[in-house]
């Protein structure tokens, strides 16, 4: 069973992964740590150093690559990546199940506050501005998000009940 999380930043694909990878006994891959361990290099280098056009490239081979390698395992994608080249249409032709995890834009704003710093497309965003970023920015990305083959509302659930509820509709 191949599952991919999608969704946007500080949507809880990271943390949901990690959980449920354990709980049914598969293997966790974050593609963004995929990819840095693969570059020896941070994304934030990678950016700063190549760019985003490659970038972009690089993520596109290394999702293919790691849902070519692994039959059974649980993806967390970056927020980006189901946005560009054809990288949704990817996940869904080479993974059994896709999941977008949806927040609203005040929860995303209370998620995304707290961790400014870790988070160089809104680390020098003002707090007050960032619903309208963040608003504009899911309008953008919403319509692939959406593609996901299920898609799961978190506003106001614990971790345990996310991954309780995307257990009941892979089993």
């Amino acid at each position: 069973m191949r599952v991919v999380l999608v969704g946007y930043m500080a949507s809880g694909k990271s943390s949901v992964g990690k959980l449920l990878s354990k709980e049914l006994q598969l293997k966790f891959i974050d593609l963004d740590e995929y990819i840095e361990q693969q570059q020896q290099k941070s994304i934030k280098t990678i950016f700063s150093e190549k760019g985003e056009v490659y970038f972009r490239k690089l993520e596109h081979e290394m999702l293919s690559k790691v849902l070519d390698e692994n039959k059974a395992l649980i993806l967390s994608t970056g927020g980006g990546t189901p946005c560009y080249g054809r990288n949704m249409e990817t996940i869904l032709q080479k993974s059994d199940d896709s999941i977008y995890l949806q927040l609203s834009i005040p929860a995303l704003v209370e998620r995304i506050k707290g961790e400014k710093e870790e988070r160089p497309l809104v680390k020098n965003i003002d707090d007050e501005d960032l619903p309208e970023f963040i608003g504009k920015h899911l309008f953008e990305r919403r319509p692939y998000y959406a593609q996901a083959k299920h898609i799961l509302e978190c506003d106001g659930k614990d971790l345990e009940t996310v991954v309780t509820e995307i257990k009941q509709r892979l089993l």
